[in-house]
């Protein structure tokens, strides 16, 4: 009788059409949401290239409800990456097919300070995709940016950075920030953080 009891448990969620087991960190959009693609031009990132192409790996890896993808024609693209002399700075989005492009200015002076290219360009790219700094946060969080200092090299957005870019792309539309389109200035150095620069 415990055998059959068992065996019957085991096929209810099968027979619901369920899976049983531990929800992931970050759940799958639903099946009809619309994919909102943006598209980004980095013919002027020089040496920065690399660092670009694995911080939108890491974002495309991320996110359901939003796909980077280089642009046919720079003229095109939502938003470009271009290396600077100075700090990196960014437009912050969420950008929008349509709307008004976004620039990743992707400074020296943040690399000269020791810190991660990768990091700088996917922190960044967070900026484009509407989130906002968090310098307090830990290394573990994307947005923390320069917080937690040059050792920190994760360039991967965590679980609630992820899923506040796909809120802000829910459905195929961005959701409006008050703040959207503003620039924001990431001073990457200890120096200027301690007043003395």
């Amino acid at each position: 009788m415990i055998k059959r009891i068992a065996a019957v448990a085991a096929l209810i969620p099968a027979m619901l059409g369920v899976t049983s087991g531990a929800a992931s960190a970050h759940p799958a959009p639903r099946a009809n949401a619309a994919v909102v693609t943006l598209t980004y031009d980095a013919s002027r990132a020089g040496q920065w290239a690399g660092a670009i192409t694995q911080g939108v790996q890491n974002w495309n890896a991320a996110v359901h409800n939003v796909h980077l993808q280089p642009a046919s024609s720079p003229g095109s693209a939502n938003f470009v990456y271009v290396a600077t002399s100075g700090w990196p700075q960014t437009t912050l989005g969420p950008i929008v097919p349509g709307g008004s492009r976004g620039q990743v200015q992707l400074g020296q002076e943040a690399v000269d300070e020791g810190y991660d290219k990768t990091r700088i360009a996917a922190h960044e790219t967070g900026h484009i995709l509407g989130l906002l700094d968090d310098y307090s946060g830990p290394c573990s969080e994307l947005m923390s940016g320069h917080g937690p200092g040059t050792a920190c090299t994760d360039a991967e957005p965590d679980a609630a950075e992820a899923a506040e870019v796909d809120q802000n792309y829910v459905d195929g539309a961005a959701a409006v920030s008050p703040e959207q389109h503003r620039i924001v200035v990431d001073v990457w150095s200890a120096s200027v953080l301690a007043g003395t620069h």
